[in-house]
């Protein structure tokens, strides 16, 4: 199976329809993530695809399904807009629920106590991939 990322960059491998992204699939570079900020994906293909965003803060590289555990809903309105205008929580764009960047855990907002799905990842030769 193909991962067609947001930039149009293919990634072959990347997602099964059960187990979502494989260990080893190479997400994006490292230097591709503003310090702090955010950057949206999309991998998969044909029906099969997962919306997930990659957050890099205080030199740690985290990752999270796009889906607000609230609405079921994109958390972005805007590409790559997935954190507060001071970078130290994500936002749902939607309800304005709020989470912790560092486990997804919501703070406040319609969904307060549940949390966002977390994909490992680690950086890898300046590459953020999907860890094992």
């Amino acid at each position: 199976m193909e991962a067609r990322l947001q930039d149009g960059r293919a990634e072959k491998g990347a997602v099964t329809k059960r187990s979502g992204p494989l260990a080893g699939t190479a997400l994006c570079a490292l230097d591709e993530i503003d310090e702090p900020g955010a950057k949206g994906l999309t991998l998969g293909s044909d029906g099969s695809h997962l919306d997930i965003f990659l957050i890099r803060k205080d030199g740690a590289v985290y990752a999270y399904l796009n889906l607000c555990p609230h609405a079921a809903a994109r958390l972005d309105n805007w590409p790559d807009r997935f954190l507060t205008q001071d970078e130290t929580q994500i936002l749902c764009g939607n309800h304005a629920a709020l989470f912790r960047i560092e486990d997804g855990f919501c703070t406040s907002g319609p969904c307060a106590g549940k949390s966002l799905e977390r994909i490992a990842v680690e950086v890898r030769d300046g590459m953020v991939r999907v860890a094992a």
